[in-house]
């Protein structure tokens, strides 16, 4: 099987090339063959691909700086999306594509399903859910995989900033009313791959939501980030009125993963075992 992957160095592609098994082969398509900010490129690129499958882990994520740069978020995030997907629906090639909870409003405290209402609060969830309806219209065969605080050993992302912050401070102040399912970069790769090869093989694909399990507060994933890795600042529990940020966040970012594993046998991973394996890797597990 062959699979364009868009993307190279960001978490979950990083993962997809490294966990790929050797049956697939990738064709890694980053930045130094394709600026996903252009459109007219990007669909140029995908028309002249010959591949079983798409993935694509390509996303601006600086949801900060989207509400100062909405034109370049909807660039990367939205009008690209929408291009390959259409170009995936003229190959007749299956698209594996990556979204996010920012899609949601995040209120209540129920998870999300799939086919729940779409109300996004900012510029960032705006424009992944214009990409998302992008490949719907396109009429190609896909699967959406909305997913949640990722993180990995590569990268910027919350397990690498505490373990900066935890051997710089002696106390730290961190969000406790914004819960959510953080999630290994690593379990995102093997569920694409999984799901392209199902897609690939004539399975219709949809929406789906995938996360890790169980849920927690930032403050408390902090609290396990440093119980594995040795680390001993003292947590003080905020609400996110005390760290206010441009773009507003989601409280609610739970997220009902049950479909994926109707469809695709995918269970929620322990984002606690993916987080041992991260630390491992950094160097920074606790004997």
């Amino acid at each position: 099987m062959k699979i364009a992957l868009f993307g190279a160095t960001g978490q979950v592609a990083t993962e997809v090339q490294r966990r790929a098994p050797q049956d697939v082969t990738l064709e890694v398509i980053g930045r130094d063959r394709l600026d996903f900010a252009d459109p007219a490129a990007v669909g140029a690129l995908a028309k002249s691909l010959e591949v079983d499958a798409f993935i694509n882990a390509v996303a601006y994520t600086a949801v900060d700086k989207a509400e100062e740069e909405p034109a370049l978020a909807h660039a990367v995030n939205d009008m690209s999306v929408g291009v390959l997907g259409y170009a995936a629906a003229n190959s007749g090639t299956p698209l594996v594509h990556i979204s996010t909870d920012y899609v949601f409003p995040g209120d209540g405290d129920q998870p999300w399903h799939p086919r729940d209402e779409t109300a996004p609060l900012g510029v960032y969830g705006v424009s992944k859910l214009l990409g998302e309806d992008g490949i719907r219209e396109s009429g190609a065969r896909h699967a959406i995989l909305r997913t949640s605080w990722v993180f990995s050993a590569h990268g910027n992302n919350f397990v690498k900033t505490m373990l900066r912050l935890g051997a710089e401070r002696d106390r730290l102040t961190i969000v406790t009313d914004q819960i959510g399912g953080p999630t290994p970069a690593a379990d995102i790769a093997d569920a694409c791959l999984t799901i392209a090869a199902a897609l690939a093989d004539g399975h219709e694909g949809g929406t789906y939501h995938f996360s890790g399990a169980p849920d927690v507060s930032w403050a408390d994933f902090a609290r396990e980030i440093f119980q594995q890795s040795g680390l001993t600042p003292e947590i003080v529990d905020i609400p996110s009125s005390e760290f206010p940020t441009k773009a507003e966040r989601p409280l609610n970012s739970r997220l009902d993963c049950s479909t994926l594993t109707r469809d695709f046998g995918i269970e929620r991973p322990d984002w606690r075992a993916g987080l041992g394996n991260v630390l491992e890797e950094l160097g920074q597990k606790s004997a």
